[in-house]
């Protein structure tokens, strides 16, 4: 027979309600330790009469004392966390802000399609009609450069299909934690388990940043496949480290208790060296082993000329105009996690966050996808590195965020302004990573589809 779980005797507590008072206290003689006080004893508790509030208009003696007053509850010790659960005022603003972003999701959705249903259909029909072959490349020039479309990048595609698996890697990382988060597996009656899954999940997922460099760098036919495998293992992981490191070690030169003990960086090097590193070399292993993508259209030996372009569609203005509208679906979001990083506050609405990261994904994938389409219909064939830079750049809004957070929300000064930036930093940088990848795998997923649907001579 099994044994009937022991019942818990005895209280436990469920919640508590701080109340903080300035209150004037009076006792009789000279204070001490021992000293009772009239107004804070075990007969008189203290309450908000403000007759008994202490006024501090000139020097004068100030007691600190606490009162505790139990109460029964209904919660159940298993319930004690719903009150962060369930619906709060707040609420509405996540809901806000939430719509805003779907219409511009919606928006961009529309004017996609419009490029694909008509402009498109409209041009592939033209071009697969040997009649009308020559009229076609005369009214649109995306056709024109499809024998340079899939030329690999000028511009050192090793460390392009770097960031590209690593940007992989932090995009699963954060789908599976906002999975978990979710199903109730981090919850916050445990303390740091959400850096510890962010850690851990990362570092077993070290075989996607590898699978997806080696299968970017074999497209581009590149023979160097060490060099790339240990890049992605270092590059990203090495940076991450690196900074934390730095900001401990001057933490612990200033004695400061949010210095992390030596036993803690050699677990996260034993994780960095002995699970994270040999997973990404067995992706990229498994990448190289594959055959490669054999892309719709041949590449010419000699490459293209491209056209003189227009100022506005120059790169640097790309990546700021880009950037405003995923940004923009974030940040309000964003206001809510940086109170709970910096400010103490309790986040726990993952269900909003996994709703905010679909609608960036998305608005991301549309924009870089009609960058890329007038980008070709100009006949400039160079889109590896703008895909990537240019829905990758609402990272640098989200820095200046930060700043202007730092301004006007916050009072830092001294080793927490490093601490800050620092940070602040990382963050943006592995940020930039996601939404670079992802930009790049929607203008890749769309290049694949048009120039697939084509008739090519």
């Amino acid at each position: 027979m099994s044994k009937e779980k022991k019942k818990f005797e005895g209280s436990r507590i469920v919640g508590f309600i701080v109340e903080p008072y300035s209150v004037q206290h009076h006792f009789e003689g000279t204070y001490n330790e021992d000293t009772i006080l009239s107004t804070c004893n075990e007969v008189s508790h203290v309450t908000a009469d403000t007759r008994r509030f202490l006024s501090v208009d000139h020097a004068t003696s100030v007691i600190f004392t606490y009162d505790i007053v139990w109460e029964k509850s209904e919660v159940e010790w298993s319930h004690r966390w719903d009150v962060y659960l369930r619906g709060h005022p707040q609420d509405r603003v996540h809901w806000f802000s939430i719509t805003n972003s779907t219409l511009i999701v919606l928006l961009l959705a529309a004017l996609v399609a419009m490029i694909l249903v008509r402009t498109l259909n409209r041009d592939i029909a033209k071009y697969n009609d040997s009649t009308s072959l020559e009229d076609a490349k005369e009214e649109a020039g995306w056709k024109l450069v499809h024998a340079d479309v899939f030329r690999p990048p000028r511009y050192r595609p090793m460390l392009f299909s770097v960031l590209v698996g690593s940007g992989m890697q932090v995009t699963a990382m954060s789908m599976v934690l906002l999975v978990c988060a979710l199903l109730g597996f981090l919850s916050p009656a445990n303390r740091g388990s959400l850096l510890t899954a962010f850690v851990l999940i990362f570092v077993f997922l070290g075989s996607v940043a590898g699978y997806c460099t080696s299968r970017l760098y074999k497209l581009f036919r590149g023979t160097s496949w060490r060099n790339c495998t240990t890049m992605a293992a270092f590059l990203y992981p090495g940076l991450a480290f690196g900074t934390f490191f730095i900001i401990n070690c001057c933490l612990a030169y200033e004695g400061s208790t949010g210095a992390v003990p030596f036993g803690t960086l050699f677990t996260l090097l034993v994780l960095w060296f002995g699970v994270s590193t040999p997973l990404v070399f067995l992706g990229s292993y498994l990448g190289y082993k594959r055959e490669a993508y054999k892309p719709p259209v041949r590449t010419n030996q000699i490459p293209r000329q491209i056209p003189d372009q227009p100022w506005y569609m120059s790169t640097p203005l790309s990546m700021l105009l880009c950037g405003i509208l995923p940004f923009g679906a974030v940040s309000v979001e964003l206001f809510f996690i940086m109170s709970a990083l910096w400010l103490h506050q309790i986040y726990y609405i993952f269900g909003f966050l996994f709703l905010t990261v679909l609608i960036l994904a998305a608005t991301c994938i549309e924009l870089t996808i009609m960058l890329t389409y007038l980008q070709l219909c100009a006949e400039d064939y160079r889109w590896w590195w703008r895909s990537f830079l240019a829905s990758g750049s609402c990272a640098l809004y989200l820095f200046l965020y930060g700043i202007w957070y730092f301004a006007t929300q916050l009072d830092i000064a001294g080793m927490g302004v490093m601490v800050y930036f620092g940070y602040m930093s990382l963050i943006s940088f592995t940020f930039f990573l996601m939404t670079g990848a992802i930009g790049y795998q929607g203008t890749f997923w769309f290049i694949s589809k048009i120039y697939g649907s084509i008739k090519v001579d």
